[in-house]
This record gives C-alpha cells, sequence and structure tokens, in this order.
C-alpha cells in the first residue's frame, strides 16, 4: 500500500484506481477528500478575496455588479458539469468493472463536448451581452449593471479556459489522483490572489482587472489539467487523435452528469430570482436612493459566505464519489455505505461549524467585505446572513445524500432531490415570502426549502439503506 494517493504501488497504473475497492475507506475518504476540500476552499476564497478587493478597491455597488454576472457564469458551470461530472462518474464505475478502453472513450467525449460548448458559449455571451443583462433585474441605469456588464465582457472570453479545465479535474479525480486537481486548483487560486490587488489598485482597472486576473487563472489551471491527462502517470489518458464521435457515449455521460448539471442550472435560476427579487424589494424595503443595488451587494456577500462554507462538503463530496462509484460498480455494498455515513458525518459537522461562527460574527463578516460600507448595507447585510443559515446545519446531510444517488448511477433520484431544495421549493419561497416581508422574506426563503428537502431525502435514504442492506453478504 502507498501513502501518496497520487502514485501507483508496484508501478501499475491501474492500481491507482484498484486501491478504491481494496484500502480501508475512512483512510479513502480522507485521502480523496482532503485534496478536494482544500482546493474547493481555496478556490472558494480566491473568489471571496476577488469581491473584498473590488469592494475596497472600487465600490459596495460593485458587488451588485459583480452578482448580475453570476447567473450567467453558473450556467457555464452547469455545462461544464454535465460533460465532467458525467464523465467522471463513467470512468468510475467503467474502472470498476474493469472496462478501462470505455473509461478512456469517456474522457475523450468529455474534453471535446468540453472545448465545443464552451466556444459556442461565449460567442452567444458576447454577441447576446446587452440583452442578458437588461433582464438581470438590476434597477436600470443603476451603478451595478453597469459594473456588471463591464466585468463579464471579459469574463465571458474566459470561460472556455473555465469549463474545460473545471471538467476533466473530476476526470482526474476519478481516475484516483485527487491531488493532481487539488495542484490545479491551487495554481489558479494563488494566481488570482497576486493578480487581483495588482491589477485593481496599482493598475487601477477596476471590475475589468478582477475580471481579467480571474480569466487568467483559469487559463493556468486549465493548461495544469490537460498537461497530466497526456501523460503516462494517467490511468486514463486524453488521446484526441483517436476520438471517434459516438452519440450512445455522448447520452450516457449527459445522463450520468444531468443531476450537477441540473441543480447549476437551478442555481442559476435561483441567483437571477434572488437578484431580481433584491433589486426590487431592497428599493422598497431599505429606505435608500440605491436601495436595489445595496441590496444586490448584500446577498453577494450573504452567497459568497455560504459558498465558501458549503465548498468543504462539495469537496467531500468530490472525494467520496469515486470511491462509491468503484465499490458500487465492484459490488462492494458494505463498502459504499460505510462511506456515505462517514461522509454525511463529517458534512454534518462543516456546517456546524459554519452556521456556529457566521451566527457569532456576522458583522465583522460583512465589513471585511465593505470596511467603509453605507449604514444601510451595514444594516441589511448581517441581518440577512442570519436569516439564510438558520437550517444549515442540516445542509451537509442533504448534499452529500444527492450525491450517493449520483455516483451509483440513479441521477433521476438525485435530480429530484436538487430540484425540490433549489426550484420547486426555494423559488415559490422567494417570490411569495418577498412580497409579504419584503427584503428580508426574500432572504428568510432558503432556510425553509432547506427543512422541505431535508425531509423527503431522509425518506429516500432510509429506502436506499434497506436495499444496500439487503445485498450485502451475509455476516
Amino acid at each position: 500500500m502507498t501513502k501518496d494517493t497520487d502514485k501507483a504501488p508496484g508501478g501499475g497504473v491501474e492500481r491507482a484506481a484498484d486501491r478504491l475497492g481494496t484500502e480501508p475507506v475512512g483512510k479513502l475518504l480522507l485521502q480523496f477528500s482532503l485534496p478536494a476540500i482544500t482546493g474547493m476552499l481555496v478556490n472558494a476564497l480566491y473568489n471571496i478575496i476577488d469581491r473584498v478587493f473590488v469592494g475596497w478597491g472600487v465600490s459596495e455597488l460593485a458587488l451588485g455588479g459583480l452578482a448580475l454576472s453570476m447567473p450567467v457564469m453558473t450556467i457555464s458551470m452547469a455545462i461544464a458539469m454535465l460533460f465532467g461530472a458525467g464523465a467522471a462518474n463513467m470512468i468510475s464505475i467503467r474502472l470498476g468493472e474493469g472496462r478501462r478502453g470505455d473509461a478512456e472513450n469517456a474522457l475523450n467525449h468529455c474534453f471535446f463536448l468540453l472545448f465545443g460548448a464552451a466556444a459556442l458559449l461565449t460567442a452567444l455571451c458576447l454577441i447576446f451581452l446587452d440583452p442578458l443583462f437588461s433582464i438581470m433585474g438590476a434597477q436600470e441605469d443603476g451603478e451595478a449593471l453597469k459594473f456588471g456588464k463591464a466585468y463579464f465582457r471579459i469574463i465571458a472570453y474566459g470561460q472556455v479556459f473555465s469549463m474545460v479545465g473545471f471538467g476533466l479535474s473530476h476526470c482526474t479525480r476519478a481516475q484516483g489522483f485527487p491531488k493532481i486537481t487539488m495542484a490545479g486548483m491551487l495554481v489558479g487560486a494563488f494566481m488570482n490572489a497576486i493578480l487581483d490587488p495588482i491589477f485593481i489598485f496599482v493598475f487601477k482597472w477596476g471590475v475589468e482587472g478582477a475580471a481579467l486576473a480571474t480569466i487568467i487563472s483559469q487559463f493556468a489551471s486549465m493548461v495544469w489539467i490537460l498537461n497530466f491527462t497526456v501523460r503516462k502517470k494517467a490511468v486514463v489518458r486524453l488521446t484526441p487523435k483517436l476520438f471517434k464521435p459516438s452519440r450512445e457515449i455522448t447520452a450516457q455521460i449527459a445522463a450520468f452528469g444531468s443531476s450537477g448539471c441540473l441543480l447549476q442550472l437551478a442555481a442559476s435560476c435561483v441567483q437571477f430570482v434572488y437578484n431580481s427579487s433584491a433589486s426590487k424589494y431592497g428599493a422598497l424595503s431599505l429606505g435608500a436612493a440605491s436601495g436595489g443595488d445595496i441590496a444586490l451587494s448584500g446577498m453577494n456577500i450573504v452567497n459568497s459566505i455560504t459558498m465558501l462554507i458549503l465548498m468543504p462538503i462539495f469537496g467531500l463530496n468530490q472525494g467520496f464519489q469515486p470511491i462509491v462509484g468503484y465499490n458500487y460498480g465492484a459490488k462492494k455494498f458494505d463498502r459504499v455505505k460505510k462511506a456515505y455515513v462517514r461522509a454525511v458525518g463529517a458534512a454534518c459537522a462543516i456546517c456546524v461549524a459554519g452556521f456556529t461562527a457566521v451566527t457569532l460574527l456576522a458583522e465583522p463578516i460583512v465589513k471585511l467585505f465593505s470596511p467603509d460600507g453605507s449604514a444601510t448595507l451595514l444594516q441589511f447585510a448581517p441581518t440577512a446572513l442570519r436569516l439564510t443559515m438558520i437550517s444549515f446545519p442540516i445542509n451537509g446531510f442533504q448534499i452529500v445524500s444527492a450525491n450517493l444517488f449520483v455516483a451509483t448511477g440513479r441521477p433521476g433520484t438525485a435530480i429530484l432531490l436538487s430540484m425540490l431544495r433549489q426550484v420547486i421549493v426555494l423559488i415559490p419561497c422567494i417570490l411569495i415570502f418577498g412580497r409579504v416581508w419584503g427584503i428580508y422574506g426574500v432572504a428568510s426563503a432558503s432556510p425553509v426549502s432547506d427543512m422541505a428537502s431535508f425531509i423527503l431525502t431522509a425518506v429516500l435514504v432510509a429506502f436506499e439503506m434497506k436495499k444496500l442492506n439487503a445485498r450485502m453478504p451475509a455476516p
């Protein structure tokens, strides 16, 4: 056995994946999740640093501009998730079944699908930039709208870098190399943290500087991941010259990745509804001339903090997925159950810790983004943050449980659970609560949605555990 999760013992690259079915589950979960958690945390931190620098170096209303660009950026991540996570799930299961050739074919399809989709999306975003932002919900002729367009006009050019790098990183992790994926995230994160202050404070490029720093960093991450996928060390290598398009394989990848994709698309819809509702009810409720833009900035801060806390859980999910996928494909159901139970415990602990910290430190956290912010922002944002976090301790269970169904090849159930929380309950709550209680009602919608999703998830997981128990060999 090796202590390095990225080295295959005995020189055989297949052994890097084989250990998913032999080494202790707890050890594997640590080995695969810690690099992913570290990478996701760093990724979240550099996004937060991006916003902190914009809040300090431009204005608090510029934070609202960045919020306006998020729905479109999330759509690009949804497409990357469709092909990247879909191919990764397929690779994990095929390796567990001993079908390495099929796993390699999935990786080749993933690369070309990501590149083609990213190029098309970039062209559409640049052509329809003005119509896109005209429906984003900001106050007409407001500062937030101007900042949002300036920022996204540059970000759009980097979508090929972000989508290809993000999508292929899933496939690298699925082969048994989580440290490679983590290193790619670290490369981009550190580069962004260095370039942001230079472009914003030294060159005085404002939000355009923040956007340029982001796409340069995304390019560096993409190059790192691509370099690994063509090396001999990879279990499944990228070989474009052997690529033969197949509708069947494309459909299989899309089926495996549909849950994560729909979750991201739902997140984009939610971001749009949040933005439009925050702008509308902020203008009515906050009693300030730029109340709508201030509410957008406040909700951007709220979303940044909640995502920072959720990122470790997403990283845990990424480490959890190849372990479950491989062992499910190898019919080692006792190991599937062990991995799930440990992952849920860790996710719940993260959520409780995050809830406690944010509840106690909401005001200092908001001031970190805008130390000289207006009295309206400094009053609204901490309250919105605490309201959003009310049900946070139960979120870890729901997120890991949805991923259980993805990793075991049943995306339909995962889609149901994800859509319940992100669309079916949440969006109506935002619209209804905003009409009744104004901007603070908008902030209160998330906890209600979380609780409803938790109940259904618990019922479905109980049935799933019974099925796994029935398929395990008698002791």
